[in-house]
């Protein structure tokens, strides 16, 4: 039977979640996602849609995204090649964490997947050259409700650790938190 390790981090809802891998001289196995074994912690999500990431320059940032109700997306997020700083933020307009982030280091290595809850926004930065991210959504992609918050907002004040990112041209045009019409409530999305 596989098991789980699953670590509540300081925002309500996210998660970093680590399977159980069998490892011998040929190498390892696991399951890195189960419905089954997820609904014995209690996790009974659906999903509809897996999607893969590749950064290939180091201090390459994508996020911070979300997808706006009523079309919102769940994501189980882990890096299969490289490492991430992966970060999660709080985005519910009447939560006590609004504004906050969490970060947690994904890599081929250490094998971390984060649980980023509806509500929350999506960030990471590639730690290296060549970084593959691949992770689930329970909702489809929706191009009307698709949203950005900028990298650089004050108000999250999220320290990349870099002075030199590499944004894509949709992340350099995305609006400040203030001026986005960002629409979550604690209410919605748990």
């Amino acid at each position: 039977m596989a098991t789980l390790k699953i670590t509540e981090l300081e925002l309500p809802g996210v998660k970093v979640i680590e399977p159980t891998y069998f490892e011998d001289y040929r190498g390892y196995y696991c399951e890195t996602y189960s419905s089954r074994t997820m609904a014995q912690y209690g996790i009974n999500t659906v999903f509809v849609q897996d999607n893969h990431s590749f950064s290939l320059k180091k201090g390459t940032i994508r996020g911070i995204h979300f997808q706006n109700n009523p079309k919102p997306q769940l994501k189980l997020v882990r890096c299969t090649r490289g490492h991430v700083m992966d970060y999660a933020v709080d985005l519910r307009k009447d939560s006590p964490t609004f504004k906050k982030w969490v970060a947690v280091e994904l890599s081929a290595d250490n094998r971390k997947q984060i649980w980023i809850p509806s509500g929350f926004g999506h960030a990471f930065i590639a730690l290296e050259d060549n970084c593959e991210v691949l992770y689930k959504v329970d909702e489809w992609y929706y191009p009307e409700y698709d949203r950005a918050i900028a990298y650089n907002d004050p108000e999250i004040g999220i320290d990349w650790g870099t002075d030199s990112p590499i944004i894509s041209v949709k992340d350099t045009k995305a609006p400040t938190l203030a001026l986005s019409d960002v629409n979550f409530t604690v209410g919605e999305n748990g």
